[in-house]
């Protein structure tokens, strides 16, 4: 009952991610069905069917970041102190959290189910003269225990990882002998000083003789230490691009299909475009964290120094949502000069959009949540008198730094990876 309430009292941007949970769930939930509509239209091809199931992994995969992503940062099962004192604490609202995400998928996967079985016409008849028969096997018995079994992988896979991302982690001692709270939502962690007033820093050597009080400062982090993914995002990246080359040159060796306009070339190809968009999730929080630190350099002032103290504050957090969004960018450019790009068929476009907007969702809702965990520090900031102006040119010079960086590099990686491509 608290997960309804808090699901219908939330905020309408808030009501607006969890709808695309459920679109996404529904997405994936679609391909899953048709996937095994496929298998039992053509029971005696089990190899194209597996290989059809096997492409719902990469839909199934995105909508379950997305989900974890919207449950980061749903206000309505953030901690707080007045729900901790009714008895609410980490592990009560990670099980809120777990609770409306399942609901959510829940209903994306009844959507899902309710246009399959239109498609096949056991609800209605029969829709657009029967053009859908092949795939959805229509007028064959659907199995209930197989249907439901695929229905339920994108509620249970994504409430288990919500329940493992948003876990609570437990006390440990802080360096400065006090206690440290570990959160697993944010991964931000509230330290409790035994001496002095909580949440309350020195006043920096800058700072002195301004007559600014010291609790009227911001908090003064030290920068953030660099993301240790980057030496394997670049090596899991060349293995990728080097996996591709030498399968260009090979022949067909019987693998798993490619579905409609891709190229039906080796499997090796396709390992290569998985290892290369596994490396890029890795080495972008890094360069993230690099962009922030270039930024800094050679004398900053104070716009480059927030921005740049951002970036790396924000790396480990924006960054793997971004390498994805590259990753999928570099994987659609590279596919656009193809003679058959034009002949998708309509489970391999509806695949491409759950991946390509889920990619894009995860991204923008980790920047909604980013600004969430900076938000103390920016009502300092405009406590202390500065510019609202000043805020918004460190955002927009952030988003102009990872748009220097990550452009280029998605243009070349897309290159390189349409090389085999074109041979």
């Amino acid at each position: 009952m608290l997960a309804l309430r808090l699901t219908r009292g939330a905020r309408p941007a808030v009501q607006l991610r969890r709808l695309l949970v459920t679109a996404a769930s529904a997405g994936t939930g679609f391909l899953l069905l048709c996937a095994l509509g496929y298998a039992l239209s053509h029971p005696y091809s089990p190899g194209d069917a597996t290989a059809r199931l096997a492409w719902c992994l990469p839909p199934l995969a995105a909508t379950v970041h997305l989900a974890v992503a919207v449950a980061r940062t749903d206000p309505g099962t953030r901690p707080r102190p007045g729900l901790a004192a009714v008895g609410l604490g980490p592990a009560r609202l990670m099980l809120v959290s777990v609770t409306t995400t399942a609901l959510s998928c829940l209903l994306g996967s009844m959507l899902a189910l309710l246009v399959f079985l239109h498609l096949r016409g056991d609800l209605t008849g029969m829709p657009f003269d029967g053009a859908a028969t092949e795939a959805l096997a229509a007028g064959t018995p659907l199995p209930v225990p197989g249907s439901l079994t695929l229905l339920g992988l994108v509620p249970v896979i994504a409430s288990a990882a919500v329940a493992f991302v948003l876990r609570p982690q437990g006390l440990g001692p802080a360096p400065d002998g006090g206690t440290r709270r570990v959160n697993g939502r944010f991964g931000t962690r509230v330290r409790e000083a035994v001496r002095g007033t909580p949440g309350t820093d020195q006043v920096p050597e800058s700072a002195q003789g301004t007559g600014a009080a010291p609790d009227a400062l911001p908090a003064l982090p030290e920068p953030s230490p660099a993301p240790k993914g980057l030496p394997w995002g670049v090596a899991v990246l060349a293995a990728g691009l080097a996996v591709e080359t030498y399968a260009a040159g090979a022949s067909d060796d019987g693998g798993p299909a490619l579905p409609a306009a891709l190229p039906a070339g080796p499997t090796g190809v396709l390992v290569g475009w998985l290892l290369t968009a596994v490396g890029l999730a890795l080495a972008a929080p890094g360069l993230t964290h690099l962009c922030g630190l270039v930024l800094q350099a050679v004398r900053p002032g104070a716009l480059r120094l927030l921005a740049g103290r951002g970036l790396m504050a924000e790396a480990a957090r924006i960054g793997r949502p971004l390498g994805v969004v590259c990753a999928v960018a570099s994987a659609a450019y590279a596919m656009t000069p193809l003679p058959d790009a034009g002949s998708f068929g309509p489970l391999t476009a509806l695949g491409a959009a759950v991946v390509t907007g889920c990619a894009v969702a995860t991204l923008l809702t980790a920047a909604v949540e980013a600004r969430q965990d900076r938000s103390g520090t920016t009502a300092a900031l405009l406590r202390l008198g500065a510019p609202a102006g000043t805020l918004r040119a460190a955002a927009a010079l952030r988003a102009g730094a990872l748009l220097a960086v990550f452009g280029p590099l998605t243009l070349v990686v897309a290159e390189l990876a349409a090389l085999p491509l074109s041979r």
